[in-house]
């Protein structure tokens, strides 16, 4: 890709978002794209989260702080090996988002200047609705669509953040294509497909 030279920049990019807004999707796009490693934060999940919200329980800080953290270590030593590492994960609060930037050794908190770029993939709530539907009647995830509303509720964006938004109605390769160019400052040909926060 052009946007990678050889020497590609020590980065860090979470597609972020409620469940069913096709973080797994396009994260897997993005990283095959880019040549590097995709991260599923459910995979790092301990298996009393699942649990929780298997049973429609949303989860506490006191479930996600230690999971964050774990994510936060992984993407350090994503970064050290290889440069660039996409992780998909909700990351709704900003409380959340400060400690996956924190995997960022020169980060300073709150600052927002950091090499762990942030990606909403925004929807409306019915489609994403029937996204989790659909997923749920296929037997393909473990979070049923009673958690969304609790999801939605706890979405906190902060504008100083600068956390760049997509449509994720968008088809998958317009999104990935779109957010390498926002990201690694290619031309961008597709309209309307992103703003910023």
């Amino acid at each position: 890709m052009d946007a990678l030279d050889s020497n590609p920049p020590r980065m860090a990019v979470v597609i972020m978002g409620v469940c069913g807004s096709g973080k797994s999707t396009i994260g897997n796009l993005l990283a095959k794209a880019l040549d590097c490693s995709f991260l599923d934060a459910d995979d790092f999940h301990p298996e009393s989260n699942k649990d929780k919200m298997k049973r429609g329980i949303a989860l506490s800080d006191k479930d996600r702080i230690p999971w964050l953290e774990i994510l936060r270590n992984a993407l350090r030593e994503h970064m050290l090996s290889q440069n660039i590492v996409v992780l998909g994960c909700s990351a709704l609060q900003k409380g959340y988002r400060e400690i996956l930037r924190s995997a960022d050794p020169d980060y300073t908190q709150e600052s927002s200047e950091s090499v762990v770029k942030f990606v909403l993939l925004d929807a409306r709530a019915e489609v994403i609705a029937a996204r989790l539907e659909k997923r749920a009647a296929e037997g393909n995830h473990f979070m049923p669509s009673s958690l969304l509303q609790s999801q939605l509720d706890s979405l906190q964006l902060d504008p100083s953040e600068g956390i760049l938004k997509v449509d994720a109605t968008q088809s998958p390769n317009d999104l990935v294509n779109g957010i390498q160019a926002l990201i690694f400052g290619q031309k961008l040909d597709i309209q309307d497909l992103m703003y910023w926060s």
